[in-house]
Order: C-alpha cells, then structure tokens, then sequence
C-alpha cells in the first residue's frame, strides 16, 4: 500500500501550475535538517558563555535540595514550579510574585501589551538561601556573583508537554540547564534552540519576547539568574 501511495504522489500532475505550486515542488526535493535540532545554535538574544559547571554535581545538588524543600508555587497544575536559591536578607515566607515576578504580554486577539504581576526589585534578592547552603548550588550562586550582579536565582522546573507564555522580562537572564531533553527549547523572539544539559551557562535577553516549552517527554529543570541590571519600567 506505502508504495502504491509513493507512485501515486510522485505521478501526481497539478491541474493549476503557478508559483505556489513550483515552490511547493522544490521543497520536496530535499529533506529539512533533522539533526543540528538537538543541539545548541546560538543566535540575537541568547549565547553559550564560556562559563561551565559540573553537570553530575548540579544534578546531585538538585536532588539535596528536593530533599531538603519541595517545589513551590501555585502553577504547578499547568507546569510551572519555582524552588529559590535567593531571598531577600532574612526572607522566610515567598509569595507567588517573588516566584515569577513583573512581565507583559498581548494576552489576546485584541494584541494589545498589557503588564502582568508587579516588579520585583532583583537588587533586594542578595543572600543565598540557608536552606541549601553547603550545596553545590551555593558555590554556582558565588561564581556567578564574582561576575555578574545577580538578583533572583531560581530552580525551576517546567513539566513535560508544556509551554510557557509569550512574554518579556525586566532584566535578561542566565540559565543553566540541569534537567533537559532535545523536545526542550527556548525561544528569543524568533530564534528557537535546544540548551542541552551539559553545565553550559546560557545568556538570554529575556528582555525581548520569548517562551520555553518542553516537548518532550521528561520534566525540564534549569537554574535562572536574573542578571539585576537597571530593569525596564515599561
């Protein structure tokens, strides 16, 4: 039946012939590029650094740290759970802006911007967590510092077959994979591409349009740095 079906395909002759149609049958002439998808293509917006950790030890980190404090956050029904790595000096209780945080998006046809949340000030996130001090992820938390000012430092996890909004951000990010799979990617207005889980540290200018989603079918966890330079107001 396959073959039948191939020889009818390949015999078939337009009754209309014009530029859709040529175009059409030019494309079926080669087969799109299957395999540079499982790895990371750098592009506006988001780059490798040439900062790397331990892949094994984040990995061990993370489940201390999910022993020590489950993950957090009342979207965790539509695949979205936080676990902070930073508070504010002497911070005990989070609300569930602290987690996410000050973001716009057109929400509908209308395509009007519209803000969500309010801003959170990243300067105020400056100590590490004491919950996992001693962690691996304590002396991730103190390279990154010794580089960059850092705000929020967030695990967080994104379940499988789960998407995002489309949104931008205060400030830009960094993100380190810890948990991944090739269905996982990460879009920066219109370059989408995998961050494979390998210790590699990733820049994002979240400050533009963008959206995760994991395809795939294991969870996704990734560390989030918010890198707390002047944010945008509007």
């Amino acid at each position: 039946m396959q073959n039948i079906s191939q020889e009818r395909a390949m015999t078939y002759q337009p009754e209309v012939q014009d530029a859709d149609t040529d175009f059409i049958a030019s494309q079926m002439k080669r087969q799109p590029d299957s395999a540079s998808v499982a790895g990371f293509v750098p592009g506006p917006g988001i780059a490798r650094l040439e900062l790397k950790f331990d892949i094994q030890l984040l990995r061990e980190a993370l489940e201390e740290c999910l022993r020590r404090e489950a993950f957090m956050g009342d979207m965790q029904g539509q695949g979205f759970a936080a676990l902070p790595l930073t508070q504010r000096p002497g911070q005990t209780e989070w609300t569930a802006n602290d987690l996410s945080g000050r973001y716009w998006l057109r929400g509908d046809d209308r395509y009007v911007e519209e803000p969500r949340e309010y801003l959170v000030p990243e300067v105020d996130f400056s100590e590490f967590n004491p919950k996992f001090v001693g962690t691996y992820f304590e002396q991730v938390h103190a390279e990154l510092c010794r580089r960059f000012p850092i705000g929020r430092t967030r695990i967080l996890s994104k379940g499988l077959y789960n998407c995002n909004s489309w949104h931008r951000d205060p400030e830009p990010r960094l993100h380190i994979p810890i948990v991944s799979n090739p269905g996982s990617l990460f879009i920066v207005n219109h370059h989408v591409t995998h961050l494979p889980a390998d210790g590699s540290v990733y820049f994002t200018d979240t400050r533009g349009y963008h959206t995760a989603l994991n395809g795939g079918e294991t969870q996704r966890v990734h560390i989030v740095a918010a890198l707390a330079y002047e944010q945008v107001q509007e």
